[in-house]
């Protein structure tokens, strides 16, 4: 049996783990965090994403734990509503679309859970510091734990990823920026929202908010727009400043929610990018997921990407045992014309949403079994 590292437990890193398994490989998970991340915008799986959690038995789970938003309404900056929706909302597409929107932790829950079914071990509060490949595999260094050698090693370890760097050279060679930074927190629904959405924009910032757990709380969705800053991805202070920085001048509910997310627990940052690469496999090491080809949130796929290439690539490596290379090539091959579809979506309308023909021929672009 083939021994596989999996850099980072988000929704690529599970669903590689859970198929893997499946197919006798013995996966290892690797987490910088103490646990699988908890909070996290709403995220959507479609098309043939659907079929991979059909695949993997949670599809009537993940259905039953869908977001229930009865449309949305567009405000200006001072909170006046513009326009509304009961047919969409920018989060989720068409509200009688056969595609789920779910939290994005409530996605990892149930994948987290069917890893542990499977019998995935996982490392947590630890990362890989250095990658060192060998005839009889790749020796792995650890942070905190002692090193260990593995047959293949897979990066799904997100935007920033760590085994990227390692195995193919700096982040700065991939990126490419979408001109925007977004953060996503948690807070109390003290809007009292309604399974409503709501979007506030103006000319440099815009958010959304939506509630979730029954209207209990908020998701909020704050974003600035603005060419590449120099930032620590880590320092959680500092991007806390910046965003109330570019924000401030924002009218509404804005300092209430600048408020709540300098004490939100659940805080993350980003800017709005896109991985770039030639290839995305290089000896035994493999990408998958934002790691190799991150489309954005304002792709609205970049989780279907991250489901279907986790899959497809566990599904090459079990139809070629013993020869990863033969597997990784066409991983590659099937998954390049799909992520081609999915990151171009960005272009089509820049600051609004692709055409529903280009939507539905990017989630569907791929064969599960090719």
């Amino acid at each position: 049996m083939k021994t596989v590292l999996v850099s980072g437990a988000g929704v690529a890193g599970l669903t590689l783990a859970c198929r893997l398994r499946r197919d006798g490989f013995v996966p290892t998970v690797v987490e910088r965090a103490p646990a699988v991340r908890p909070g996290g915008q709403a995220i959507d799986v479609r098309g043939v994403a659907l079929d991979v959690l059909d695949r993997a038995g949670i599809l009537e789970e993940a259905r039953g734990a869908r977001t229930r938003l009865r449309g949305m309404s567009m405000l200006d900056p001072e909170g006046n509503e513009q326009w509304r929706s009961t047919e969409m909302t920018f989060s989720g597409g068409r509200l009688d679309s056969a595609d789920i929107e779910l939290l994005r932790e409530d996605l990892t829950g149930l994948l987290h859970r069917r890893a542990l079914d499977e019998g995935v071990e996982f490392r947590y509060d630890d990362s890989v510091t250095a990658l060192d490949e060998r005839a009889d595999g790749i020796r792995v260094a650890f942070e905190r734990g002692e090193a260990r050698t593995f047959d293949l090693v897979v990066g799904a370890d997100g935007l920033h990823s760590n085994v990227r760097r390692l195995a193919f050279g700096p982040e700065q060679r991939y990126v490419r920026h979408l001109g925007a930074y977004l953060t996503v927190f948690s807070t109390d629904n003290f809007l009292g929202l309604d399974d409503w959405e709501v979007w506030l924009n103006e000319d440099s910032a815009s958010y959304c908010l939506y509630p979730v757990r029954g209207n209990s709380e908020l998701r909020a969705t704050l974003g600035f727009r603005s060419e590449p800053i120099a930032y620590d991805h880590r320092d959680v202070e500092r991007q806390k400043a910046l965003m109330t920085e570019r924000l401030a001048h924002v009218g509404w509910e804005t300092p209430r929610l600048l408020e709540a997310m300098r004490n939100a627990p659940d805080f993350y940052f980003d800017a709005m990018a896109q991985i770039r690469m030639d290839r995305w496999t290089a000896g035994r090491v493999a990408l998958v997921g934002d790691a190799a080809h991150s489309a954005s949130p304002l792709s609205g796929q970049g989780t279907s990407l991250a489901l279907v290439g986790a899959y497809v690539l566990a599904a090459e490596l079990g139809e070629a045992p013993g020869d990863h290379s033969a597997a990784f090539a066409r991983y590659e091959s099937r998954m390049r014309p799909f992520v081609g579809l999915n990151q171009a979506l960005v272009d089509e309308n820049p600051g609004g949403m692709p055409s529903e023909e280009s939507l539905e021929k990017a989630k569907n672009g791929i064969a599960l079994d090719g």
